[in-house]
């Protein structure tokens, strides 16, 4: 679990040194950073998209994954609970739900969540969650500056999905098979993609609902 303590801190931290940052910072500054932010999230998630060889594996996760997730409503559920975060913390932000459910989506989504997660739980090695925290903390110094400490509180998602997978780490190495991390990194762009989308608000995507696409990819990629 050491990794994922750090990562958690790391997004803590970073929000915590964002959120202050951006209360010194007027309007047109958190704009444009927003923007460039976007920008990087979409050449993120297409640059892990576009790595996939089995472009209709992806497509079909994606399409049984979007059916799944808007039965199911899960965006709605995390936004939810963004919202009795919000509460209980009596903040008047207006970004405060949009901050935790895009950072919240945007650090679970990915190979170094499953890779690294395993590898801290079999073999004792942090190493690739330890990188994804200084990413994570980067990320969310910039994201926290405009979105505010929303975005704090995406270190309990994290400190959810990736303890899971470590905890049970034993029973999930089949996850880093080279077909199934490639399924993920591809589907997971995909999800990153939309996450840039919305950010630079061209179409909200309700991205949430795509993310029992990674559950298929990982199925399809084991038995196709």
């Amino acid at each position: 679990m050491t990794g994922t303590l750090v990562n958690t801190a790391a997004i803590v931290a970073g929000s915590l040194a964002g959120a202050v940052i951006g209360s010194r910072l007027p309007d047109r500054i958190k704009t444009i950073v927003m923007q460039a932010l976007g920008l990087s999230v979409v050449l993120i998630g297409l640059q892990m998209a576009l790595s996939g060889t089995r472009p209709l594996l992806v497509i079909g996760s994606l399409l049984a994954g979007a059916v799944t997730g808007e039965l199911m409503n899960i965006e709605r559920a995390v936004a939810n609970l963004g919202e009795r975060l919000k509460k209980r913390l009596r903040s008047d932000s207006s970004t405060f739900v949009q901050g935790f459910v895009t950072a919240s989506i945007l650090y679970c989504t990915g190979a170094m969540v499953i890779v690294g997660s395993i590898r801290d739980g079999t073999v004792g090695d942090p190493s690739i969650l330890y990188i994804k925290a200084l990413l994570d903390g980067v990320a969310s110094v910039a994201f926290a500056s405009s979105l505010g400490l929303g975005v704090a509180f995406s270190a309990l998602s994290v400190f959810v999905v990736q303890g899971s997978i470590t905890l049970l780490s034993s029973q999930l190495t089949f996850l880093q098979e080279p077909a199934v991390i490639e399924a993920v990194t591809a589907t997971g762009g995909l999800l990153i993609l939309g996450i840039g989308i919305n950010i630079l608000e061209i179409r909200k995507i309700r991205v949430g609902n795509l993310v029992p696409a990674l559950l298929y990819a990982i199925l399809a990629a084991m038995y196709i």
